[in-house]
């Protein structure tokens, strides 16, 4: 998903300015908080170097592949920002849990 060819933001109604950003970050969300469930025991450090490895490859293939995707640091940001929230909240609800 994350290297198929692009769409422009403005081919539907509901698109604006940054939309990817968001999605960028909604998908690594996702994904560190789905990493994290499965495997609770990891810690930050390796949490953060496997997942963020894993979106500046994804960016770097973006721009290599030319399938009308290309490297945007922006879009690294928002992966980096979302596999950040997501262990802050896994770790939220994993206290929350504990608790119950």
């Amino acid at each position: 998903m994350l290297l198929r060819p692009g769409l422009e933001n403005k081919e539907y109604a509901f698109m604006f300015p940054h939309l990817d950003k968001l999605i960028h970050f909604t998908i690594f969300f996702l994904l560190g908080f789905f990493y994290k469930s499965r495997f609770p025991k990891t810690i930050f450090l390796y949490f953060f170097l496997i997942l963020v490895s894993y979106a500046l490859l994804t960016e770097i293939l973006q721009d290599i592949m030319k399938l009308g995707r290309s490297l945007e640091v922006l879009d690294a940001v928002a992966d980096t920002v979302g596999l950040s929230f997501s262990y802050y909240i896994y770790n939220r609800y994993e206290k929350f849990q504990n608790r119950i």
